[in-house]
């Protein structure tokens, strides 16, 4: 059991797994294929047994609220449990319901953002978002003609993964380097990225670049929009926490010996945009100004994720 729950959290923590989306659905099913093989008789000792799983796999992506609100949608519930068997259905159904959600909710987006491309259009986009991406491969199926702009997205390059995937979708796509983002702003006419974690005030927290994105689209007046599913609220926000920005290994900037020992190195996952950056949110339950996600929060998650 705890095998199914190590394997996941590393995957999620080497990057195996990435984006905010797929990391979501990975530690709700991880979760849920934990319950389904559980053969203790003991709910006191499920419950425990539950609460370190749960411990693992958060520890993996600490940054990600969407993983934070997967984890706990799946949980929601099984302390008013009564017995084993019912506990174990709580978090089986849960997850379920979630990755059907979040698959669902990608959809959804993809459907309301391919609206704001028109033909002729130079898009841009940022690492490797499902979000995002579906909203570009729903324009191109809709035989819209129009180019992407895609970053390298290092250090890991998941501008790599993007390119690929839209070349094989069909889409003119052109990966540029990170650095290149405002030299080619002035032929982008809309950016589209994703999202890691919504604040409560509409800042966004994503892949390191995105703020730099963002200020050279309002520099050049390009349209920014954030593709992200409503489970990327934050509602710890609400209360006063802070996002904690991850640091990975300096191993992924530089090779062993490559510089001198003295020299520090920087290497964080991720940056935060402010909202007066962002032209809209895309979400599945529509398109909304950065200052709507507050009231989104009470109103969708207020009875749920924040009583846990």
């Amino acid at each position: 059991m705890q095998d199914i729950i190590a394997e996941t959290s590393e995957k999620i923590r080497d990057m195996t797994i990435r984006g905010a989306g797929r990391i979501a659905r990975a530690g709700a099913d991880a979760l849920g294929r934990f319950a389904e093989s559980y053969t203790g008789n003991s709910l006191e000792a499920f419950r425990e047994d539950l609460d370190r799983a749960v411990a693992t796999i958060l520890d993996s992506r600490p940054t990600a609220v969407s993983l934070w609100n997967g984890v706990h949608s799946t949980v929601r519930g099984v302390d008013s449990a009564s017995s084993v068997d019912e506990a174990r259905e709580i978090v089986i159904s849960n997850s379920r319901e979630f990755c059907e959600r979040s698959e669902k909710a990608v959809e959804t987006i993809a459907r309301i953002g391919a609206k704001r491309i028109e033909d002729g259009d130079t898009v841009m986009t940022h690492c490797n978002s499902s979000a995002a991406l579906g909203v570009i491969e729903e324009a191109h199926r809709q035989g819209k003609d129009f180019r992407v702009f895609a970053t390298e997205s290092r250090p890991w390059r998941q501008g790599i993964l993007t390119v690929t995937q839209l070349a094989e979708a069909g889409v003119d796509v052109t990966m540029i380097i990170d650095s290149a983002v405002r030299y080619v702003m002035n032929d982008t006419d809309k950016v589209f990225v994703g999202a890691d974690t919504i604040t409560s005030h509409g800042a966004v927290i994503n892949k390191i670049g995105t703020s730099q994105l963002a200020l050279a689209a309002h520099e050049a007046r390009t349209q920014f929009y954030v593709c992200g599913e409503t489970y990327k609220f934050s509602p710890m926000t609400v209360f006063g926490d802070m996002v904690r920005i991850e640091e990975r290994e300096t191993s992924e900037v530089v090779r062993p010996g490559e510089i001198p020992d003295s020299v520090k190195i920087f290497n964080p996952v991720f940056d935060s945009t402010p909202a007066q950056y962002i032209d809209a949110i895309i979400t599945e339950v529509g398109m909304v100004p950065p200052t709507a996600v507050y009231d989104i929060l009470v109103r969708q998650l207020g009875d749920g994720i924040f009583k846990e």
